[in-house]
């Protein structure tokens, strides 16, 4: 899948270990709240962008399931059509979701969209190597591509996206930018380089090379470099100061975002100096994305599921994660581990529900549809 440059209609002030969450994972099923009627947004202004006026037309509660992904751990394209028909914006193909040939894959990931004019966007974890989906992936790994001249980075990742994009998903969260201070750290082997100016290359160069094909996305936000610890099973922290972040972890984060990735996931990392909260759910560190990065793009949580997983009771409820990922200024959140089926839909409403009772901007769940609407309409052309 060739893609055009990406228009952004508003700015805002990952089994095995890997960047979401382990497969197979389930919990008892999820009540969905009750919701409400479906309430009109403003019509559109004559010189509204086409995703301005396609959030527009959406009711509260489609706003709000165009901002969620999720997925369904079956093949089934019946089954996969008919949760989507929910209206989410997004779907993550796990290894469940993936049968033995590519061209089994493609019947699944055309089963998942519902309108071709605005197609999902489909996601994977094709990083290759430790975290690899499609047991077809001939490129380099991030472990080969450490040692390797940094121009090869830019071939793998040139191949990496071609296969994705032949498999039919859109969206590829294979770029691991974090900065690893332990060789024993379980993101080591997956980061692609050793060091922020090493990091730095083969990250844009990875970028570089999937521009033609899917869109890239820049993993984990603000890095797990400077935080110890793996955030499928706890929340990692570190007091490294924000300056010293920017002369060391932001460092790939800012080449992949300069070399055009449109997409940034942000991991549940807690960078106690700058926030207490964990970044993925850190106003500030969303506002550090934005207005000293310059990042443009949609803006989206590691799996919450991996929150609910931490051990810490302040993040048990998922549908509350997801309400206060939207409100710090993500534009989309993830949803694999510990869920169920109804679980996006029980997300999808709360999101609704609390901008109906006022404890979530309409105007912030409006931005954030508009972020993801614009990746999708342009996914379609």
């Amino acid at each position: 899948m060739r893609r055009a440059s990406v228009a952004v209609a508003a700015l805002l002030s990952a089994g095995l270990l890997f960047g979401c969450a382990p497969n197979g994972a389930s919990a008892p099923e999820t009540p969905l709240p009750e919701t409400s009627s479906p309430t009109p947004n403003p019509s559109p202004t004559p010189t509204a962008s086409p995703a301005e006026q396609a959030v527009a037309e959406m009711s509260t509660e489609e706003q709000a399931a165009s901002v969620v992904m999720g997925t369904v751990a079956t093949t089934d394209t019946t089954t996969l059509h008919d949760y989507m028909a929910h209206g989410y914006g997004g779907f993550i193909l796990m290894s469940e979701n993936v049968p033995a040939t590519a061209d089994e894959l493609r019947a699944v990931t055309s089963s998942l969209v519902v309108d071709e004019a605005m197609p999902p966007l489909i996601a994977i974890d094709q990083e290759g190597g430790v975290v690899s989906r499609l047991p077809w992936d001939d490129a380099a790994t991030a472990q080969t591509l450490q040692s390797s001249p940094a121009s090869e980075a830019q071939s793998a990742f040139d191949r990496r996206g071609e296969l994705v994009a032949e498999a039919g998903a859109n969206v590829n969260f294979g770029i691991v930018a974090d900065v690893p201070a332990d060789t024993a750290s379980f993101i080591a082997p997956r980061a692609l380089g050793t060091d922020p100016a090493s990091a730095a290359e083969r990250v844009a160069g990875a970028v570089e090379g999937e521009t033609s094909h899917v869109y890239s996305t820049l993993k984990h936000f603000p890095g797990h470099g400077a935080a110890p610890g793996d955030s499928h099973q706890s929340i990692p922290s570190t007091t490294l100061s924000l300056d010293d972040w920017h002369e060391a972890d932001a460092v790939p984060f800012e080449a992949g975002i300069d070399a055009g990735a449109e997409l940034l996931m942000f991991g549940h990392l807690a960078y106690t100096s700058v926030d207490e909260t964990p970044a993925s759910l850190s106003a500030r560190w969303h506002e550090i994305a934005r207005d000293e990065l310059g990042f443009d793009g949609v803006m989206i949580t590691d799996d919450l599921g991996m929150l609910a997983s931490s051990g810490d009771a302040a993040y048990a409820d998922p549908v509350a994660n997801a309400v206060a990922a939207i409100a710090a200024g993500n534009d989309m959140v993830l949803m694999i581990a510990t869920s169920t089926p109804d679980t996006a839909g029980a997300i999808a409403d709360g999101i609704a529900q609390a901008v109906e009772a006022g404890e979530l901007p309409a105007d912030r769940l409006r931005d954030a549809a508009e972020h993801v609407a614009a990746l999708r309409l342009d996914a379609a052309e």
